[in-house]
């Protein structure tokens, strides 16, 4: 009997903090599987850290791995932001993959705009978007690992702030040298299960231990990021 009422409990809390379209609102049902795909996390990284290739590298690995699963039609872009370094401006994420709206593998409506994407107004930032545990898929629509499946890999890469831009400030290194490091350095990640850490953010939780592959491993990631179509094709 304590033992029901203590996962009662447990129940009750974990509702209450979800955000609202986990405590049953209704999703998208007029939308079959994989056919609006326009949104995945990717299932591999780049195996050399958050040494991506640039921005230019994470967009390539996007489009791959969206053509490998019948999506190549489509403009992919990595939801990555890049820091002023000499002449180079800094360069938000948010303002790179388009204007939505975005869906999953199973065709799960993630976010409607960029807006709602990133809690721009109160009632959308309590509300929250679909990047969670349940929703949070790669392109051939498994699941990432969370937060009680071994190995752990709900980091994902954005060197972002929550709001989606990039770290304009703080002299600190927030991105891995603009993607082009795999030693020195750190990088901002979010959870996909968006559980753990000082906020339950999908863009911007913590930083990574360093930028070497273990060095992402070792925070409980593998080196993988988001991808958002431009367009749907």
């Amino acid at each position: 009997m304590i033992t029901m009422r203590v996962f009662l409990a447990a129940s009750a809390l974990s509702l209450l903090a979800a955000p609202a379209f986990a405590q049953g609102v209704p999703l998208d049902q007029d939308v079959k599987p994989g056919e609006k795909m326009s949104f995945f996390i990717t299932s591999v990284g780049t195996g050399d850290g958050a040494n991506l290739g640039g921005l230019a590298g994470a967009d390539a690995h996007c489009q791959k791995l969206a053509a490998a699963a019948g999506f190549g039609k489509a403009t992919w872009r990595a939801y990555l932001s890049t820091q002023a370094m000499g002449n180079q401006p800094a360069i938000n994420a948010r303002d790179r993959i388009g204007k939505g709206p975005w869906h999953n593998a199973k065709g799960v409506m993630v976010a409607q705009d960029l807006s709602h994407l990133h809690g721009d107004t109160l009632e959308e930032a309590r509300a929250g978007n679909r990047i969670m545990i349940l929703h949070s898929r790669d392109e051939k629509g498994n699941q990432i690992n969370s937060v009680g499946t071994q190995p752990l890999q709900h980091d994902i890469l954005t060197g972002s702030r929550t709001d989606g831009r990039a770290y304009t400030t703080d002299p600190s290194d927030h991105t891995c040298k603009n993607w082009t490091s795999n030693k020195e350095g750190s990088t901002q990640v979010g959870h996909s299960d968006r559980t753990g850490g000082p906020n339950s953010s999908w863009n911007s939780v913590h930083p990574t231990r360093d930028c070497s592959q273990e060095g992402l491993v070792a925070t409980g990631g593998a080196g993988l990021f988001y991808c958002f179509a431009t367009d749907v094709k």
